[in-house]
């Protein structure tokens, strides 16, 4: 017991400590006004294809853009999203199998956030360990593809449920692997309730604008929170994913 209890005590203390870093990074998010999106999924769902395509009609659009990757040990998945023609930059986690927000804070050093309109952190492929590390982000993807199958969300509740928006990759191959989207969807409502569902293929282009557009609307929605004066006894820099502020 004293093992466990021991080991109870480490984690609690690590998640206190990334805890500080994520609201010191989100006020500065904040501050600059900037929106932070990350994206969270299994290798092999589509991720990085799907956030190419974004940095890509975001900046033909005229947005200010950037992008952070997480991975173990390669920086391939940022050299392929440097085809997009935006600043990015590697995460080398090592035997880590999430980010954190020192990361992202190391990361960012020297960067000027204030002339972005859009940061977007692309974590580990991992469903497990990025669930309970806030990184400041406005909000939170999680990702499945078809190819995956339907009962991901079942799987892995605890990813779904930090999530603010589940993205199901890959529908251009949904015939072909006989994938069940009413299964899938009533899947993720039985995990998380009410939450935005998208059914997108970044290689067509399928649903891609309504990707886009949710995003602005998100953005255009939290700057207009921002500028609302706050109570009192509100937290205008909210946990999302539901810790209290200590």
């Amino acid at each position: 017991m004293k093992r466990q209890t021991r080991l109870v005590e480490v984690r609690t203390r690590i998640l206190k400590e990334n805890d500080v870093t994520a609201r010191r990074l989100r006020q500065r998010f904040q501050d600059d006004k900037v929106f932070v999106v990350s994206l969270v999924s299994s290798p092999g769902s589509g991720k990085t294809m799907f956030l190419e395509k974004t940095l890509e009609r975001l900046r033909e659009g005229g947005w200010r853009v950037a992008a952070l990757v997480g991975d173990l040990a390669t920086e391939n998945d940022a050299a392929r999203l440097g085809r997009a023609r935006v600043p990015v930059r590697q995460i080398t986690t090592g035997t880590v199998c999430h980010l954190e927000a020192t990361m992202v804070e190391t990361a960012l050093e020297g960067w000027s956030i204030p002339d972005l309109d859009f940061l977007f952190i692309e974590n580990v492929g991992n469903l497990v360990c990025p669930a309970t590390y806030d990184l400041g982000e406005d909000l939170r993807l999680v990702l499945f593809s078809t190819t995956e199958g339907e009962d991901k969300p079942l799987k892995y509740p605890t990813i779904f449920n930090t999530a603010d928006l589940a993205v199901i990759t890959k529908m251009d191959l949904a015939t072909a692997v006989e994938f069940d989207a009413e299964a899938a969807r009533k899947n993720i409502g039985e995990v998380r309730p009410g939450m935005e569902i998208l059914e997108v293929s970044a290689k067509s282009g399928a649903m891609m604008d309504a990707w886009l557009d949710s995003l602005r609307q998100r953005k255009h929605d939290r700057e207009e929170d921002r500028s609302t004066p706050k109570g009192a006894n509100s937290s205008e820099l909210a946990d999302p994913l539901g810790r209290p502020a200590g």
